[in-house]
């Protein structure tokens, strides 16, 4: 008989003590506001930005509602606003387009290669079309940011890091995040700290970073900031910058600050997990594993294969045979969006040119989240089913 899985997909682990004992602190004392505040104490919240900067290496953080709110927020700082243009990738996430689109802006979609990452010469072609680039490190995948800041410095285009999958990864030892003007987090329940909702922001720019903290619904309070730029550099930017409430709480940010703290070591379980999956899937027949450069400092929460070139009908028997097993897998390539895959066409409010290659490779992406309350030993159960139903697959619908 076929071996199943039995274990649950959108499973995390438990909040950790220190932070259950945290948050209990603060419903016991009332003060959720982060500028509720009583002498000499501190917020949690202001703590959580001064310690996720120090981590980051960033001059400023600032902690929001969500990390689609960062989104927004980077691109209003940044001048961003009604009729202008936004680079951006073709394979992401909705929240991504949907934040270009919530400022009343455009997007320009840029392809995606087989690794998975923004297709360096497409953006070199369409780098004069926009002028800030809203760079999504889509499902932990880091491109060559060396040669990407060079095109995009070169032309003049800002770069916003959306880092929503990338929280304690790097690329030649830069932290995600810390390329960019900005660099956006969030702090979701599926992504790498875990507060239900929530977001985080980083910058070294000044007036960006004040902009920021006020667009977030500081009123007048930025002084309450402590990783935040000084008091002065606010003189003119609080009376020309909108109150866009999208702070976050304290309740929040005392459940988040002891997972930030363990955040190294499980960036290596994950990596762990990801690496039982990928070789239990290495060589197997029509699939294809993204090459990750040793440039690469990943953080593997979730994995991705390509069935490059398959017939639809053969996906789908992959799909329904792992679920069948108990193996829940995502397709990027289906007809119509599902869940949380979408993809540049399926976003009408936002019109794009044909990319014939990169539907090809959206056509084959195929999508699986790996949570911590895995073991290894799981992990190359789903490996062994995922290469046996793909293998099985491939035999009855060779591709050509």
């Amino acid at each position: 008989m076929s071996k199943t899985f039995t274990g649950r997909f959108t499973q995390q682990e438990p909040i950790p003590q220190a932070g259950i004992d945290a948050a209990l602190r603060v419903m016991q004392h009332g003060r959720l506001h982060r500028y509720n505040v009583i002498e000499g104490e501190i917020a949690e919240t202001a703590k959580l930005e001064e310690e996720f900067a120090a981590q980051t290496g960033a001059a400023y953080c600032l902690a929001i509602a969500s990390g689609g709110y960062a989104l927004t927020t980077a691109l209003r700082a940044c001048g961003i606003g009604h009729g202008d243009r936004v680079l951006t990738n073709a394979f992401t996430l909705a929240p991504v387009p949907g934040a270009i689109a919530a400022v009343g802006a455009t997007p320009v979609f840029v392809g995606v290669t087989e690794d998975l990452v923004i297709d360096l010469a497409d953006l070199e072609r369409k780098l004069g079309q926009a002028r800030v680039l809203l760079l999504s490190h889509m499902r932990g995948h880091i491109c060559d940011m060396e040669a990407l800041m060079a095109l995009c410095d070169h032309a003049g285009v800002t770069v916003i890091e959306d880092c929503a999958h990338t929280m304690g990864a790097d690329w030649n030892g830069t932290p995600s995040g810390r390329w960019g003007r900005f660099g956006c987090y969030s702090t979701q329940t599926y992504k790498h700290v875990n507060s239900g909702e929530g977001g985080l922001l980083v910058s070294d720019d000044a007036e960006g970073m004040a902009r920021a903290i006020m667009l977030s619904g500081s009123y007048m309070l930025f002084d309450r900031h402590r990783a935040a730029p000084p008091p002065e550099t606010f003189a003119q930017i609080k009376y020309d910058t909108p109150n866009i409430s999208g702070r976050m709480d304290n309740l929040r940010a005392a459940i988040l600050r002891p997972q930030l703290a363990d955040l190294p070591r499980q960036c290596g379980r994950w990596n762990a997990l990801y690496r039982t999956v990928a070789e239990g899937l290495e060589g197997a027949a029509g699939l294809t594993l993204p090459h990750r450069p040793s440039a690469e400092g990943y953080v593997a929460s979730s994995i991705q294969f390509l069935l490059l070139d398959w017939p639809p009908t053969a996906v789908q028997q992959v799909l329904s045979r792992c679920a069948a097993r108990g193996v829940e897998l995502k397709w990027f390539g289906g007809a119509e969006p599902s869940g949380f895959t979408s993809r540049y066409d399926s976003w009408r409010y936002a019109q794009a040119d044909a990319m014939p290659d990169t539907d090809r490779i959206l056509a084959g992406i195929i999508d699986m989240r790996l949570p911590l309350s895995f073991s290894r030993d799981d992990c190359a159960l789903i490996a062994s089913i995922i290469r046996d139903e793909v293998e099985q697959a491939f035999a009855g619908h060779p591709v050509p």
